[in-house]
């Protein structure tokens, strides 16, 4: 038993939803499992919610919010209780890091080392904006004032993924919060733990109760009815672009509210002809796809490779293959652990099945690994009409396809219908600039795998996103409306 399976031996599980500062069961009294991935030892039973529940959580942040609690703090006072929040995540890390990891099988150095010190870090980076940021007045004739202000949009629905389940919460709720709005945060239901734990740190950093809420269960019984409540003012979402085309039609169909949506990726890593050290490219490719077993929506789980560097970059991936352990997510040396579930699981086997049947050359993998553990999967000769290109696989699992020119790489990466995130190899400024351009993606990363950091936006073009960005200061704007104030001085 190392330090970290200790832990999780003694940790204290929440088991009810967080509503009003406090735990609850569900109004129907019913539950679900959440399972350990790596052996399915049930970690936890949890309220499997309902509109009900969901209704009781929309009540109490409408409630805290309309009381002016959280929403006439002034900013600077909102940002001391949310950096209280971001230390009392850190003097937690261990605790969370191994939360995180039970439910989710990710590595636990990863929770310890990212994913918790990035949760804190973005919800104090928030709480310190707010109160550098200015509204403005608009050039008018000397007998008006007019303002033109931001003010919070209400009651923000959060409804997140399973894959950093804490740092997505974060990415929500900092900007969220930040700018005096309550919110209802629906966890993934593998991943919930958390959430409701980071709930509880966040009053006890003094964030009055009502104003994060965190219901739990399935998505068709929490999720669609947070998209279609009429009490909810704004909705954020990061997942499946299905899901995320389902949320708009909920919000058409009920008080149009406004919605924020990172949905899938298929993104590419495009090695131009001139592009150097390709051993190095190797590596930063092995990481930005099996780190995290590939499930991560920036994931270049595409190389467009020029026909010069092709046979060289195959052959360097293949070897970066070694590195990387697979096991419990509890053993500070694993590199992999186990995917989510068995559904995702037969996702991600299906479609390298269904790789190997449309032709492309299957170089390394492409079998489990003993449970949900996945190897990592390399295909070569993957051509643009395969599934593995097209389809988000959201696994360790790569296709590199060759280009017979530069343009020619550019346009391959840009044949999908996502465009969250890319990368682009070169020694040639020019071409850096200029192709970066060309690259059909919300965030394109040059000589380095890169979704870049908390100042910078993140989202996509096309069907990877919708309404809005994450990160940076740009992501206060999705949870504010707009108002002009017109004042007529001669009055």
């Amino acid at each position: 038993m190392n330090a970290y399976t200790s832990i999780a031996a003694r940790l204290k599980l929440p088991t009810g939803i967080f509503i009003d500062g406090g735990y609850l069961p569900a109004a129907s009294g019913k539950t679900f499992k959440t399972k350990n991935p790596y052996n399915g030892d049930v970690i936890a039973s949890l309220p499997a919610c309902d509109s009900a529940d969901v209704d009781a959580a929309v009540a109490s942040s409408k409630a805290a919010f309309e009381s002016g609690v959280w929403s006439d703090l002034h900013p600077s006072e909102r940002k001391v209780v949310l950096g209280r929040l971001a230390d009392l995540i850190m003097e937690n890390v261990e605790e969370l890091a191994v939360m995180e990891a039970l439910d989710a099988g990710k590595p636990v150095t990863d929770c310890l080392e990212i994913d918790v010190p990035e949760t804190a870090n973005c919800i104090r980076w928030h709480g310190e904006a707010q109160d550098k940021l200015y509204d403005q007045i608009a050039p008018s004739a000397p007998d008006a004032v007019a303002l033109i202000v931001r003010e919070p949009v209400g009651v923000v629905a959060a409804v997140l993924p399973w894959n950093f389940p804490l740092m997505m919460m974060a990415w929500k709720i900092g900007p969220a919060l930040a700018t005096g709005n309550s919110v209802v945060v629906k966890p993934a239901e593998y991943t919930s733990l958390t959430s409701l734990r980071l709930a509880e740190l966040a009053v006890e950093a003094g964030v009055p109760p009502g104003v994060l809420n965190v219901v739990t269960g399935m998505g068709p019984d929490v999720g669609e009815p947070l998209g279609r409540h009429m009490d909810v003012d704004a909705l954020t979402f990061t997942g499946s672009t299905a899901t995320g085309r389902r949320f708009l039609e909920y919000a058409a169909q009920s008080n149009m509210k406004e919605v924020c949506l990172e949905m899938g990726g298929k993104s590419a890593a495009v090695v131009l002809s001139d592009a150097k050290d390709i051993d190095r490219i190797a590596d930063i490719q092995a990481n930005a796809i099996f780190w995290n077993m590939g499930e991560n929506c920036t994931a270049n789980s595409r190389i467009i490779a020029h026909k010069d560097v092709y046979d060289d970059l195959i052959a360097a991936m293949e070897k970066k293959i070694a590195d990387w352990k697979l096991g419990d997510q509890l053993d500070p040396e694993t590199r992999n652990g186990p995917l989510v579930s068995e559904m995702h699981y037969k996702k991600v086997a299906g479609l390298v099945e269904t790789g190997k049947a449309q032709g492309a050359r299957l170089v390394a993998g492409g079998d489990g690994a003993g449970g949900l553990m996945f190897q990592p999967t390399i295909f070569a000769d993957v051509t643009a009409d395969m599934d593995i290109f097209q389809k988000e696989i959201f696994g360790p699992v790569v296709g590199v396809t060759r280009a017979e020119t530069d343009e020619d790489a550019i346009a391959l990466a840009n044949a999908t219908e996502y465009g969250l995130a890319a990368t682009l190899y070169t020694s040639d400024i020019s071409k850096a600039h200029r192709y970066a351009r060309k690259l059909k993606a919300g965030t394109v990363g040059v000589n380095a795998y890169s979704e870049g950091e908390i100042s910078t936006p993140f989202g996509g073009f096309k069907a990877s996103g919708f309404g809005g960005r994450d990160n940076g200061i740009h992501a206060h704007a999705q949870y504010t409306e707009l108002k002009t104030i017109w004042i007529d001085l001669t009055a």
